[in-house]
């Protein structure tokens, strides 16, 4: 990221410092603006994502002023709520987005630039507590992610890796090292097979689940 982009490290105290009105406004319509089936703002309130990002800018202020399990409660009643679990120590930039956002991960330590866009099942996590234990205490243990990176369905980038700018990371992908500014990551495609000769079972070839019976 060059000096021009956002530091993600700032981006929340940058939010703090913006009327309360402004942000939710921006929230919403950053939502309209990136969901093709999103038609109106009632319509929006009713997004999890919505319900997420909320709940973890309270939490956030809390955890930051030292009431950490009030903000942990918090943080557990949203993705009770909405399947989104962000961790209220994490820094959020601007017009953040998670589409769907069923079973999204935000670690503790996770830095997310402006106009950073995630889709369901993401994980931006740790690499496992048997590596995260032997770091210095205070250490960044998940990703740093900058502006506008949108990371695709069921991807997981784990570790204190950093993610640049305008980078795209594909569906089911799995990310353990630093990526340069717009690099662009896929996983491998399933392969096609030869279609079933079904025509030349018989139905003692076939394996009948027990308790059912071949017709």
């Amino acid at each position: 990221m060059t000096t021009c982009e956002t530091d993600p490290e700032q981006a929340a105290p940058a939010e703090a410092r913006r009327p309360l009105r402004e942000v939710l406004s921006e929230d919403v319509r950053t939502v309209l603006d990136k969901d093709p089936a999103a038609r109106s703002r009632a319509e929006v309130l009713l997004y999890p994502h919505i319900h997420a990002l909320w709940t973890y800018r309270v939490a956030h202020w809390l955890w930051g002023r030292g009431h950490r399990v009030t903000a942990r409660a918090l943080s557990l009643l949203a993705r009770a709520v909405s399947g989104i679990e962000i961790h209220p120590g994490a820094r959020i930039g601007r017009r953040f987005f998670i589409d769907h956002g069923t079973a999204v991960v935000i670690g503790e330590t996770v830095r997310i630039g402006d106009d950073v866009m995630l889709y369901h099942q993401v994980t931006l996590g740790s690499v496992g507590w048997w590596k995260d234990l032997r770091r210095p205490s205070g250490s960044r243990r998940h990703p740093v992610v900058g502006d506008r990176v949108v990371i695709g369905t069921g991807a997981s980038v784990l570790g204190p890796v950093t993610i640049g700018a305008d980078s795209r990371i594909g569906a089911h992908s799995v990310v353990l090292d630093d990526l340069p500014p717009r690099s662009r990551v896929v996983a491998a495609a399933s392969a096609a097979l030869p279609p079933l000769d079904t025509a030349a079972l018989d139905s003692s070839s076939l394996i009948v689940p027990e308790g059912t019976h071949a017709s």
